[in-house]
């Protein structure tokens, strides 16, 4: 069966049927959403059989006077594949539709896009293979109920092809991350000084264990460093561990922006199918910034585990409040996911500053350099 669909395949026979599950009123009515309040887990599609998803699109708007702040923070999308009872995917749902921050933007890329009105519609198009079954369920820590509308489009099978490796994606968040005191400390040994030569202590963006490839990531950066001196955030080295091979990985790369195919610091916002940046943060690099790199056409493959992580700044000297999403294929059982914060754990903090950095402590469970 045909995997890859393009322009000049798609005169080629097709194996399988279209299927949809939508939200749509099955009175026949107008009310084609589905109602999901505050503190509902609500299975919103349940596929039989073998098959697999090829696309998803996905809006809500809180069922209140004014918008709600931060929804895409506030809901959580969870996927299963063929009966396991821990999820696949589990990610907030702005998140995994690509842009972190508890807000959404119009952009585009080949696998994930955020639409018009103002990035609140969101597209998936990566491929989610089943053999026997497929559960999707939206758990809300809204203030408020919530219109929730959607379309599961899937290919169903006789059976699943051999070779059909489960997707997953999972979220991470550090804030702040563990850097170094900056009492006495000249801007210039703070940004670039001192060599990183084990990887330790660098943002884990995944660890997964069993047969399988990453396939990218978005990754969002709120600079939480006040400062008139040289502020960019991104002098760190993307580092991945393949099959526990020691440092330096085989993967090793030599900057941030470097790993998100763009250069020179950069805060244009620009998106191509494959890495983009999304937001570039203000003057001086401050504010919040958010980017993606998906590996589509150069997938990274891993026997037995992968551990994909990035230097916080040069040799993990920076204190900043960092989250991803990593995607990937592999063969199941999949590694157990660390646990998802609650809402409290995954709300952005304000735009503005200030703000008091020991609650950073108290809500995430840490003290702070």
């Amino acid at each position: 069966m045909e995997m890859q669909q393009s322009l000049s395949t798609l005169s080629r026979s097709r194996i399988g049927k279209r299927k949809r599950e939508s939200s749509y009123d099955r009175t026949g009515g107008n009310k084609d959403y589905f109602s999901i309040r505050p503190g509902d887990n609500a299975e919103i599609c349940t596929l039989q059989g073998a098959g697999a998803i090829t696309h998803i699109w996905m809006t809500m708007a809180t069922d209140a006077p004014a918008e709600e702040a931060y929804l895409p923070r506030k809901i959580v999308l969870r996927m299963y594949w063929d009966g396991e009872a821990e999820p696949s995917v589990e990610v907030p749902i702005g998140d995994f539709f690509g842009m972190g921050h508890g807000i959404t933007r119009n952009y585009t890329s080949a696998a994930l896009m955020m639409s018009p009105e103002d990035g609140k519609a969101f597209n998936c198009f990566f491929r989610m293979p089943f053999a026997s079954g497929a559960r999707i369920a939206v758990e809300s820590e809204a203030d408020h109920p919530i219109k929730f509308y959607f379309y599961v489009d899937y290919e169903a099978y006789d059976s699943l092809p051999a070779g059909e490796l489960r997707f997953h994606a999972q979220w991470r968040r550090e804030c702040p991350t563990e850097g170094i005191s900056e009492n006495g400390a000249d801007n210039a040994e703070f940004e670039f000084g001192g060599k990183n030569t084990t990887g330790d202590g660098n943002y884990v963006i995944l660890e997964a264990a069993g047969k399988g490839h990453y396939i990218g990531c978005n990754f969002n950066v709120h600079n939480l460093r006040e400062t008139r001196e040289w502020n960019w955030y991104g002098e760190g080295d993307d580092m991945i561990f393949i099959d526990g091979e020691p440092w330096p990985p085989t993967l090793h790369g030599t900057g941030m922006e470097d790993y998100f195919n763009t250069a020179w610091c950069p805060q244009q916002e620009v998106c191509t199918p494959y890495h983009g940046i999304i937001l570039g943060g203000g003057p001086n690099w401050s504010g919040k910034i958010s980017t993606y790199r998906y590996h589509v056409l150069d997938p990274v493959m891993f026997d037995s585990n992968i551990r994909v992580t990035i230097e916080h700044g040069h040799n993990n000297h920076r204190s900043d409040d960092v989250s991803s999403t990593a995607y990937w294929y592999q063969s199941e059982p999949h590694q157990a996911f660390p646990a998802l914060p609650g809402v409290a754990g995954r709300l952005p903090l304000p735009d503005i500053k200030p703000f008091d950095p020991a609650s950073l402590g108290r809500i995430f469970g840490h003290s702070n350099p």
